[in-house]
This record gives structure tokens, C-alpha cells and sequence, in this order.
């Protein structure tokens, strides 16, 4: 497929275009949060604590006179980078898996499936839960958790993938012609089974960033002082009644970023003719 034809399609979709714009400002505000963030995330002022919305603060302090502004920005840093960070290292060891699973099959692959299925049968949260409970909560802790908790649908996705495109007839004559297994797998059945796994993945991203604000919320992710959304929301539950902009516009920041996310997902799915290949295979 012309991937600038796919491009141009997504970017003509009135969803497409409005959630790569939305996305790329998210991004470009993570990235640039200590230039544009107007105060420190950490400077805290007790005469402003709890100040509503304003010129000077303009979505408010929280509980300690911290600018909600700056921690939401900064906090976008933390979602992110554990996010993509989590589902990446979830999609490369799900494919590895996936893909000698389903090419070489036998005892290996029936224990890869049992494995995965067995994870699969647990919710993504409290699997998390258990896994953050054995290591500790942190950051680190939480991207491995999140990657766990993601690795069997990307492992099934690719075995999937890999299954049905081994009985191709390319594959069977490469195969013939005397071609390693190395070979077939790098050079011919993953880079035919990578573009569904890479828009699963994006579509995850948006799952590991909810994940990851619900073992925040818990006080399970960041620790303070590093901003999180999740921990932001779980400090403003005390003041919902007092100061319920605490709570709000992190959770709305949440939402604006796991809908951007689906929506630019979903229209990259119709861009590349997901949903017909996968029909085909």
C-alpha cells in the first residue's frame, strides 16, 4: 500500500486531522513543560492554596498553592513517557513471542498459548495490582507492570498473524528455496504482520495511560513530588467540595488524551485497510 496515500487519507478525516492536531499539541506540551509551564510543578505558596482559577493561575492551585497548570503539563510528561514507554516494550516482547510461537509451533507454542491465556484471563488492573504489590510501587514498577499486563494481546495478535501468513505461497517457496528461519521471520512474516500490531498498540496506549492514572490515583505510580495525573485526582478527591478544579481538569486532560488517541487509532485503521486484511487473513 502507498503509505502517502494512506497518510493522506487519514489526515483528510475530519477525526484523523482533529486528533493528530490535538496529539501533537499533548506531545509538544510534554516536551517543552519546563519552557511553557508558567510556574515550577513543585513550587508550593500555602497563602494560594486552593485559589480558584485566575489570571495568575489560570486553572487554579491545588492544596498546597502548587499551579495546576504547571503539574498538569508536567504530568503529561509522566502519562506519556509511561505509556508509549510500557506498550513498546509490550509490543516487542509480544511480537517475539508471537512470532516464534506461531512459526515454529509444536510444544513451544502450546506453551506460549497456555501462558498467554492464562494472563489474558486476568483485567489488565489487577494484574498490575499484583505485579506492582511483588515490586513496589514507582515508575518503574508501573511500566513494568503495564507491560505485562499488555504483552498477551500483542502476543496472540502476532501468532495470529504469523500462522496465516506462513501457509502463503511466497513463504512456502522462500522456505523451499532453502531460506533460514531467521530469515523468513525478519524479512518476510513480521514486516507483513507488524501494521496491525503497531495500531493495536497505539490503540493500548490510551488503555496504559487510564492504567496508569487508576495505580496513580492509588498512589501506586509516581511518587510525589513527580507530577501525575492519577495522583493529582486522587489528591483532589479531598477537595472536591472545597476545590473540585483539582479533580476536573486532570481527569479532563485524561479524557482529551485517551479519546485523541482512539479517535487518530481508529481512522489509521480505516487509512490502512486494517479491519479488510484482517478479514483476508
Amino acid at each position: 500500500m502507498d503509505k502517502d496515500s494512506a497518510l493522506m487519507r487519514l489526515l483528510r478525516t475530519p477525526r484523523g486531522a482533529i486528533s493528530a492536531v490535538v496529539l501533537g499539541v499533548i506531545v509538544i506540551a510534554a516536551v517543552l513543560a519546563p519552557v511553557i509551564a508558567p510556574y515550577g510543578y513543585a513550587i508550593q505558596n500555602l497563602r494560594l492554596a486552593n485559589m480558584e482559577p485566575s489570571a495568575a493561575h489560570w486553572l487554579g492551585t491545588d492544596e498546597f498553592g502548587r499551579d495546576l497548570l504547571s503539574r498538569i503539563i508536567h504530568g503529561a510528561r509522566t502519562s506519556l513517557a509511561v505509556g508509549v514507554t510500557s506498550i513498546t516494550i509490550s509490543m516487542v516482547c509480544g511480537m517475539a513471542l508471537g512470532a516464534a510461537a506461531g512459526y515454529f509451533g509444536g510444544a513451544f507454542d502450546r506453551a506460549v498459548t497456555v501462558v498467554v491465556d492464562l494472563s489474558w484471563s486476568f483485567p489488565e488492573i489487577l494484574l498490575a495490582l499484583i505485579l506492582i504489590a511483588i515490586l513496589g510501587p514507582g515508575l518503574a514498577s508501573t511500566m513494568i507492570a503495564i507491560s505485562v499486563a499488555y504483552l498477551a494481546q500483542f502476543t496472540r495478535l502476532t501468532r495470529a498473524q504469523v500462522m496465516a501468513l506462513k501457509s502463503e505461497t511466497y513463504i512456502e517457496a522462500t522456505i523451499a528455496m532453502g531460506a533460514g528461519s531467521g530469515h523468513v521471520l525478519f524479512r518476510h512474516l513480521l514486516p507483513n504482520a507488524i501494521t496491525p500490531v503497531i495500531v493495536a498498540g497505539m490503540l493500548a496506549t490510551g488503555d496504559a495511560i487510564i492504567l496508569e492514572a487508576t495505580l496513580g490515583f492509588f498512589g501506586l505510580g509516581a511518587q510525589p513530588p513527580t507530577p501525575s495525573w492519577g495522583a493529582m485526582m486522587s489528591s483532589g478527591t479531598a477537595q472536591i467540595f472545597i476545590a473540585p478544579w483539582i479533580i476536573i481538569f486532570p481527569g479532563l486532560a485524561i479524557a482529551i488524551t485517551v479519546i485523541a488517541i482512539n479517535l487518530f487509532g481508529d481512522a489509521l485503521i480505516d487509512a490502512l485497510d486494517i479491519r479488510k486484511r484482517l478479514r483476508e487473513n
